[in-house]
C-alpha cells in the first residue's frame, strides 16, 4: 500500500499459509487430545494430558503466526522494518540501496559497510506484489535523496 509520502507493506501469501496451518495445527492438536483418552493401549490419558496437548497445539499455532508479522513501514523520514523477531529503524541517509539479488528470498537494504538488513515483508513468493513493493520503496528513496 502506497500513499503520497508513506509505504506500508506486509507479505501476501506467507499469512495465508500461516493462518491455515495454525488454524489446522490447533484442529489436530485440539482432535488428537479429546481422542487421548480411549486407548486401548493400557495407556492412561488424564484429562491433564489432553489439555496439554491442545494447549501444545495452540503454541505451535503461535509459533507458526509469527510468519505473519513482517511489516515495513517507510515515509520521508526513513524506513522502519520489523521481521519474525527483530525490528530496526534506518534515516534514508543511512540506507545506501533496496536490492532484490536473484534466488533470494525476500528484499533487503544495503547499508554502509557491506551490511544489510533483510525486508521480509517484501518475499519472492509475493511475485508482482514484490515488484511493486521494491519498485516503490526505490522511488521514496530516491525522491528523499534528491531532495538533499
Amino acid at each position: 500500500m502506497m500513499t503520497a509520502n508513506a509505504v506500508v507493506l506486509r507479505p501476501k501469501k506467507i499469512r495465508k499459509v500461516a493462518w491455515a496451518c495454525a488454524i489446522g495445527l490447533v484442529a489436530v492438536f485440539t482432535v488428537v487430545g479429546l481422542l487421548l483418552g480411549n486407548t486401548p493401549t493400557g495407556v492412561i490419558f488424564r484429562t491433564s494430558d489432553q489439555v496439554a496437548m491442545i494447549l501444545l497445539g495452540f503454541l505451535l499455532a503461535g509459533g507458526v503466526l509469527l510468519l505473519t508479522r513482517p511489516k515495513v513501514n517507510a515515509d520521508a523520514t526513513g524506513i522502519s522494518v520489523r521481521n519474525v523477531v527483530t525490528s530496526h529503524r534506518f534515516e534514508w541517509t543511512d540506507v545506501l540501496s533496496i536490492s532484490f539479488p536473484d534466488g533470494a528470498a525476500w528484499a533487503r537494504l544495503e547499508l554502509p559497510e557491506d551490511e544489510y538488513i533483510s525486508i521480509m515483508a517484501v518475499q519472492a513468493v509475493d511475485r508482482e506484489y514484490a515488484v511493486k513493493s521494491v519498485r516503490a520503496l526505490r522511488e521514496l528513496h530516491k525522491a528523499v535523496h534528491n531532495q538533499r
